[in-house]
């Protein structure tokens, strides 16, 4: 049986008030929701065969301690550094992608950048054959956790097929239970179209889960995130999980995809062959909307955390895209080959 780890890690007492730190205000508080992929933090062990060979002293990135820890900090000052005029301490939630196992996660948030936000995190290993993993990070003068189950994607016509499960974490966000499902769905190996029904599959693993959360409760706040390795106008997310354009349009028990109207205007999270993409998505929930009815926890807005020392400069080409930390078999000491995303909730003073 696949061991489940969580690890609640308490860090310095920071020497901010509490409401500084939460973004809490006269008329209510603001709360971040963010999601990042780390583009393949792994340790330097060789514990999976050849699927991590490659980032092992004797593998063809020499991965050793040095560029680990490099990496390490690099991510964990991103992380930090996810802070806005109305949440100053950071967001109170923070998914992630493409950690090799509980370890790296612990790192990074011992890691100097992070270590005094004491945050804590959940953690499963999924039965993913290169040994990644999704993981979410806490803030636990924001998020109470309550529960969190993982979920396998079993595909019938492929059933040997293995890949990140999928992490419902259920938490109170203030005084208001949400449950978070962080995802990563499988790759684009192989072509857009070939490997199209394996995140169909994924999708509507996503969606029977959310459904599932409503049915116990129907005003549960739902949020999906992860790098969902397809753009926001794709089938995946428009018509297996109920992705919607705009608020007005998006029932209760729909999600409103506020990336749409983002990656139409030319933006997005990564690139290909000079394209950009916006994989990294994050869903709200209708009953996190206004327009039906919302009034505890609210949806207010979304962005794209490009920040300008996570972009790469000198080379036109590459100019503005991701700083990554390899291209080209090439070591290039940068964070990731995805910018992070993040949404904004607001829970009025009561």
């Amino acid at each position: 049986m696949k061991r489940l780890i969580l690890c609640a890690l308490m860090g310095l007492i920071l020497a901010t008030s509490l409401g500084a730190r939460t973004g809490r205000r006269a008329d209510g508080t603001v709360y971040g929701i963010a999601f990042y992929n780390l583009e393949n933090l792994f340790d330097t062990i060789n514990s999976n065969g050849k699927f991590d060979l490659e980032f092992s002293p004797q593998g063809s990135r020499r991965w050793d301690s040095e560029k680990y820890r490099l990496k390490v900090n690099n991510l964990a000052n991103a992380i930090a550094n996810l802070v806005t005029e109305s949440t100053p301490g950071g967001p109170a939630v923070i998914g992630i992608a493409e950690v090799e196992n509980e370890s790296v996660v612990r790192d990074l948030v011992e890691a100097e950048p992070l270590r005094s936000r004491g945050l804590a995190y959940v953690h499963h290993d999924s039965p993913d054959a290169r040994g990644i993993d999704v993981a979410m990070l806490y803030d636990p003068a924001m998020f109470t956790l309550l529960s969190y189950e993982p979920h396998f994607l079993y595909i019938p016509d492929n059933p040997d097929f293995r890949t990140r499960d999928q992490l419902c974490v259920t938490g109170l966000l203030g005084s208001d239970t949400v449950s978070v499902i962080v995802n990563h769905w499988p790759s684009r190996l192989g072509g857009q179209e070939m490997s199209e029904p394996m995140r169909l599959a994924a999708a509507a693993l996503t969606r029977d889960i959310a459904d599932s959360l409503w049915t116990a409760d129907p005003s549960r706040a739902v949020i999906v995130m992860g790098d969902l390795n397809d753009d926001p106008a794709d089938i995946s997310c428009t018509g297996v999980l109920g992705g919607r354009e705009s608020e007005a349009q998006t029932a209760p028990h729909d999600f409103f995809n506020p990336w749409m109207k983002i990656h139409a205007s030319g933006r997005g999270t990564l690139t290909y062959r000079g394209q950009w993409n916006l994989f990294d998505q994050i869903l709200v929930g209708g009953t996190l909307l206004r327009s039906n009815g919302a009034r505890s926890l609210v949806y207010t807005g979304a962005r794209i955390m490009d920040l300008d020392f996570l972009k790469q400069r000198g080379d036109p080409r590459y100019e503005g895209t991701p700083w990554r930390t390899y291209a080209g078999g090439r070591f290039l000491s940068g964070y990731s080959d995805h910018f992070p995303t993040e949404i904004f909730l607001f829970a009025p003073a009561r």
